[in-house]
């Protein structure tokens, strides 16, 4: 019997499962999906808040503040990219500067530190190519931006050094009580556990009302977003941001941290939690606003279009407590935006609760560490070449447009939690994210897949169950 079972291997389950890798606890975490961080992790805006937009005195509010300050520690120790770059909302009329005043004094009562209001000329000498009619904004130095995938992939390769269980391709059908704790049933396999932490994303109001009565509801809401080239990558320095509405936080604008521009989202409440298609009128949408901040964005130079998910809940806020009629069953549901943020702060909270709830932790010794991963642009021409002489196969480029090697490649296939798809593989070493999107990269990917994993090209995926990419030889 597992002491903690965890439902869900996104940025959530992760923080939680690599907090709870310290201690001697049994611990198993389960994910429907083929890889993790393969739900709205994988498809956000990567940006670390600064915490003046939640109100006070709710969970976003706590767990935004108090994860924006971990990050920077967090993500060194991680070796994960990570850049506080500071963030403008900006007003262009009265009614938006009423508003910004508004979030500024809702910053200082969350304790949010570093805020300014800075008027026309302050911005542009910052921001050169915001639009002419803005006339001022909130400067808040602590927020940044994060590459999401890599902090939950890194989290879930540090818990599993550590001793936790990772088993993917296990959706959860069924939660039945028993008297030590919980029978978790999926497909082909049963768990039995003592505690269940659901960190199911969209998904958490249903596994919750599989064993205790219904408390809360999800709502997906769909967001769409443009990837620009990196040609377009230096149009702002920070995160650029509208004033909010009660659909969100708006169209933004933001550098990433390898280097591109991301434009989105729109914001449109759906039925379907899986369905992550994009929409010609709901992109148009997207490029009409982001107009409003910066004129000069390139559109041409888009090199994709993606859409995320995002857990919209009717509380309105996170929630993260034990099912008052299914003791030892945590819920951590409604974690949409600031979640990437506040990940990091919910795990701590999530330990307090399993300590108040009985769970005895007793750290353990010589803890482990994921290694870095070698990233050979980054590299001088003596570690280079020093890499080479000890694997040939970083002196191989496979993908032209970053400049990654097979070694590379090689090096994430064969990790902990290793890739194991075309997109696993972009997800953590990048081939496929450049200009050409593995139109050259691609196939040679494949290759290096299949044969690690020992199977046919045939059987190669390109993200998900079903997604295979080839069907058979055309020529012999």
């Amino acid at each position: 019997m597992y002491d903690i079972l965890i439902i869900g291997a996104g940025i959530c389950g992760a923080s939680i499962a690599r907090n709870l890798s310290k201690y001697q606890l049994n611990i198993v975490v389960l994910d429907k999906e083929n890889d993790v961080a393969n739900g709205t992790t994988k498809a956000n805006s990567a940006i670390v808040h600064a915490g003046y937009d939640a109100k006070p005195g709710t969970l976003m509010a706590k767990y935004n503040a108090l994860g924006n300050s971990m990050y920077e520690e967090l993500c060194k120790e991680l070796d994960v990219p990570f850049k506080k770059c500071g963030s403008l909302v900006l007003g262009f009329n009265d009614e938006d500067m009423k508003h910004i005043h508004e979030l500024y004094e809702r910053g200082l009562m969350n304790k949010i530190p570093d805020m300014k209001i800075l008027n026309k000329s302050e911005i542009k000498k910052i921001e050169p190519n915001v639009q002419e009619n803005v006339i001022g904004a909130l400067y808040a130095k602590s927020a940044g931006i994060v590459g999401p995938w890599e902090l939950a992939i890194a989290m879930l390769e540090d818990a599993v050094i550590n001793g936790v269980k990772l088993e993917l391709g296990k959706e959860v059908l069924k939660i039945e009580k028993i008297n030590s704790g919980y029978k978790v049933v999926t497909e082909n396999k049963e768990y039995l556990t003592k505690k269940i932490i659901n960190c199911a994303g969209v998904y958490s109001d249903i596994v919750h009302n599989m064993i205790a009565k219904k408390s809360f509801e999800i709502h997906p809401r769909r967001g769409q977003y443009y990837v620009m080239d990196k040609t377009q990558g230096e149009k702002v320095n920070r995160t650029i941001f509208q004033c909010p509405t009660i659909m969100g936080k708006g169209v933004l604008i933001t550098p990433t941290v390898h280097g591109n521009l991301l434009v989105g989202p729109d914001s449109e409440d759906i039925k379907d939690r899986d369905d992550l298609s994009t929409t010609a009128d709901r992109l148009h949408m997207v490029r009409e606003q982001s107009i409003k901040s910066i004129g000069n964005i390139e559109f041409k130079d888009s090199i994709r279009t993606f859409s995320g998910m995002r857990a919209e809940s009717d509380r309105g806020d996170f929630i993260i407590e034990e099912a008052l009629d299914a003791k030892g069953f945590y819920d951590v549901a409604g974690i949409k935006s600031p979640g990437l943020t506040a990940a990091p702060a919910i795990a701590i909270r999530v330990l307090e609760l399993l300590i108040e709830g009985g769970v005895e932790l007793i750290l353990k010794e010589n803890l482990k560490k994921r290694k870095k991963h070698k990233i050979f642009m980054n590299l001088s021409s003596e570690e280079k070449n020093e890499l080479i002489k000890k694997d040939p196969c970083y002196g191989k480029i496979v993908c032209r447009c970053e400049m990654i090697t097979e070694g590379e490649i090689l090096d994430i296939i064969r990790r902990e939690v290793g890739g194991t798809t075309v997109d696993g593989v972009k997800r953590r070493a990048r081939p496929g994210t450049g200009r050409c999107q593995g139109g050259f990269c691609g196939p040679r990917v494949q290759e290096i897949l299949a044969k690690e994993q020992k199977i046919s090209l045939e059987k190669v995926l390109m993200d998900k169950e079903g997604s295979y990419i080839l069907v058979g030889k055309t020529k012999k």
